[in-house]
């Protein structure tokens, strides 16, 4: 069942990624609403006008707003107006039951957070203006997104709290998927790097003559003269290509590299690189320990592993608490405005199908005439013929 164009906007999502919300309203437009309330859990209400103004803004903005786009996109999804306000229920279920699991553990996000957050992704984005157009068509507006990034921050917190403990990993779990995986980190290399500005040419060869004639060390010359400043002072170490995301111009010049091999002025978006490749890795997935994998790689691997063991803690934890809470739904209204008879849908398919048959006979009469009609051409053709195609 294809759930997820209708979910995009209430998924499990970071943070960060908030802004990629779908619709969440449109600007006061009147849905038809019904009163009442849709849920309860452990008392708290949840009214049905919420669910309703969901549904609706995901209509909008899905360009679903006729009944018959509606209709045939529930059919296309194995959807019914009823599964629709489930599904819908659900997540606002969920966010109440985080509410208040949140509050019987005390668990608070300061608003600094939040400011941090906020600030960091408008980090991204050249003005105010393009931040506020980015808000625009994700339709938010500020105060949406910032709720979504609280929410996000305390279901974290709440994570932190529930699953903590279980965020360890046995050294035969680390080298079990080191092993599993081994053609990631097979053939893998390291590099460090010295970046000058593009327009930086004359010094970049300059310091590139002084390392090829070995007057200059490369990690010395990284700290002296990179623009990378995050690199520059591990001796412009960008360490292993297998865990990093490079540039396609870095790792183009860094795959024609054997190990102590430096390359020649590689220019990139980033401005002029020289590289050296510093290691080269390679495994058969057999390793007994470790220790045979370069320690970035286990823990890499390491934080993988307890990254998923803490998940299905929390989704364990979280499953119980909401199989012991009180949740009641109640019936959906029948003169909600998303709600449709899908007979008409659910039929849509066998009345094509008769209107094909019906016309099965017309198109085969038209298909002979046509191929007589070929036949003729043919001969007259045949008669006539007889006088004739890619750092960082």
């Amino acid at each position: 069942m294809k759930h997820g164009a209708l979910l995009r906007k209430i998924s499990v999502v970071g943070v960060s990624a908030a802004c990629c919300i779908a619709l969440v309203g449109c600007g006061g437009t009147n849905y038809g609403y019904t009163g009442g309330v849709a849920a309860t859990v452990n008392g708290a209400e949840i009214q049905e006008d919420t669910i309703t103004k969901y549904i609706q803004d995901f209509r909008t903005s899905s360009d679903l707003t006729s009944d018959d786009d509606w209709g045939n996109w529930m059919k296309e999804n194995s959807f019914d107006p009823a599964t629709v306000r489930d599904q819908v229920i659900d997540y606002y279920v969920e966010n109440e039951l985080k509410k208040q699991a949140c509050d019987e553990k005390g668990i608070t996000v300061e608003q600094s957070q939040v400011d941090d957050e906020i600030n960091n992704m408008k980090a991204n984005y050249d003005s105010d203006d393009a931040w506020k157009q980015a808000l625009s068509s994700a339709g938010l507006t500020e105060d949406q997104y910032r709720e979504s990034v609280e929410a996000g921050l305390l279901d974290k917190a709440l994570e932190d709290a529930v699953a903590g403990d279980a965020a360890t990993a046995d050294d035969s779990k680390v080298l079990e998927m080191l092993n599993t995986y081994y053609t990631m980190f097979n053939g893998a290399k390291k590099s460090s790097h010295i970046l000058f500005a593009s327009s930086d040419t004359e010094k970049a060869q300059e310091v590139l003559d002084q390392i090829n004639a070995g007057t200059l060390d490369f990690a010395e010359a990284a700290k002296q003269y990179s623009t990378d400043t995050a690199s520059a002072a591990d001796g412009g170490n960008v360490g292993w290509d297998a865990i990093n995301s490079f540039v396609t111009d870095y790792t183009d010049a860094l795959d024609g590299l054997s190990v102590g091999q430096v390359s020649g002025l590689v220019t990139s978006d980033y401005g002029i690189h020289i590289i050296k490749c510093t290691d080269e890795f390679t495994c058969d997935g057999k390793a007994t320990s470790l220790s045979a994998y370069p320690q970035e790689f286990v823990d890499y691997i390491l934080n993988i592993v307890k990254d998923q063991n803490k998940s299905t803690a929390y989704s364990d934890w979280f499953n119980n608490y909401k199989t012991q809470a009180d949740i009641q739904n109640n019936d959906m209204p029948e003169n909600v405005p998303y709600n449709l008879d899908m007979t008409k849908y659910d039929n849509s398919d066998s009345s094509s199908d008769n209107s094909d048959d019906s016309n099965n006979g017309a198109s085969a009469d038209t298909n002979a005439d046509a191929s007589a009609t070929e036949g003729s051409s043919e001969s007259s053709n045949e008669q006539s013929s007889n006088s004739e195609n890619s750092g960082q």
